[in-house]
């Protein structure tokens, strides 16, 4: 990945999970949801992601879109986040989401939490 902005990136793979979770969800033809992504407090590092279905634009939120998909930040968590690719493993080392964030000094090993 080239970051050619400061945005919030999704690779292929994490597109079409989020994709058939969507759907599973029974929101995946309804455009008004998108992916929230987010930084808080906690973890082993000081710093843990967090992802979820929504559809409220809040005042102060970063909006993105990459490959289609429709990616929100609010601005405190977008600074942790700017140039990160949200990926997706489904491999026998650990299924699930995870962040490519270049802004990480050091993660846990299971790469839930981060620092800066």
């Amino acid at each position: 990945m080239v970051a050619t902005e400061n945005s919030i990136y999704i690779s292929d793979k994490a597109k079409t999970k989020v994709i058939q979770l969507m759907t599973d969800a029974g929101i995946g033809e309804d455009a008004s949801y998108f992916l929230r992504v987010g930084v808080v407090g906690g973890g082993c590092s000081g710093l843990s992601y967090k992802l979820d279905f929504d559809n409220e634009i809040k005042p102060m939120d970063q909006v993105f879109e990459d490959k289609g998909i429709k990616i929100v930040t609010d601005l405190k968590s977008f600074l942790y986040l700017v140039n990160t690719e949200l990926d997706f493993s489904d491999g026998l080392n650990g299924k699930g989401f995870y962040f490519d964030n270049p802004n990480a000094s050091r993660s846990c090993g299971c790469g839930d939490s981060f620092a800066v």
